[in-house]
């Protein structure tokens, strides 16, 4: 048990740490650097904290349809959805930055015919999201950043 607090603390400090590095080397760099990631473009989507208020701002890969940009609210695989997607249901007006610009969005949950036209194209471009769905029991929603 001890030695599994460990590797669950010290996978979340690493990951943090891997995210905060990317962020910060997208921002410096207008995304030249961080902008695309094993094939995927990556963007970063600043949401408010539906408890502290405070805002947060993860890497993402995207993927444009139309004038919308789609996310994938996978958490890894994790059972619950991630934290930037539960801010969004409370507050569904965000930031995003791709590369060296920036505008505000509103999100909201992709409907199946968007989901099933696009999860595919998703998965082969990052074929871990396949995996990620196998993990969890929850359905992994497609999100629709729409600019304002």
């Amino acid at each position: 048990f001890v030695e599994l607090t460990r590797w669950v603390l010290h996978r979340r400090w690493s990951v943090r740490l891997l995210t905060g590095v990317h962020r910060l080397l997208y921002r410096l760099s207008a995304g030249s650097i961080g902008g695309l990631i094993s094939g995927m473009p990556n963007l970063l989507l600043t949401t408010r904290g539906r408890r502290s208020g405070r805002l947060f701002t993860p890497p993402l890969f995207y993927l444009p349809d139309g004038e919308d940009l789609i996310v994938v609210a996978s958490y890894g695989g994790h059972p619950r959805h991630p934290q930037w997607w539960l801010n969004l249901q409370s507050e569904p007006r965000g930031t995003v930055q791709v590369g060296p610009h920036h505008w505000p969005v509103e999100a909201r949950e992709a409907d199946e015919a968007r989901k099933a036209r696009l999860w595919p194209v998703f998965c082969r471009h990052y074929p871990a999201y396949q995996e990620y769905q196998y993990r969890t029991n929850r359905l992994i929603p497609l999100v629709v950043l729409r600019p304002v």
